[in-house]
């Protein structure tokens, strides 16, 4: 069954940033607005957990500065083999995560 919505422990678990930094990405990057729960959680949608996997890669792997990836997102970049890679390592670091918890519990 597919997940609606991630907290932010989760997002951070699965993307490997801190939660002050996903806070901190919010900030910057206007595309980010996970909405807030009633008890006033950040709660994310598939595709906000796309949009971090997206500014992450281009942030740490390509090696873009902030403005450079603010420029990217407002732009509207080509939707290429990049948002397929950011689903790809969603996908995989959830395997990931589940995996670490099972060998935990083993």
């Amino acid at each position: 069954m597919k997940k609606l919505y991630y907290s932010m422990g989760e997002v951070s678990k699965l993307t490997g940033l801190e939660p002050h930094v996903l806070r901190n990405w919010e900030k910057t990057y206007t595309e980010l607005h996970p909405k807030k729960n009633s008890a006033g959680n950040r709660v994310y949608k598939e595709q906000e957990l796309a949009l971090i996997f997206r500014i992450k890669e281009l942030l740490q792997d390509k090696k873009y500065s902030s403005e450079g990836v603010q420029e990217i997102l407002k732009d509207g970049e080509p939707k290429s083999t990049s948002e397929l890679s950011a689903k790809a390592r969603k996908d995989l670091n959830e395997i990931k995560v589940f995996l670490g918890d099972l060998l935990e519990r083993l």
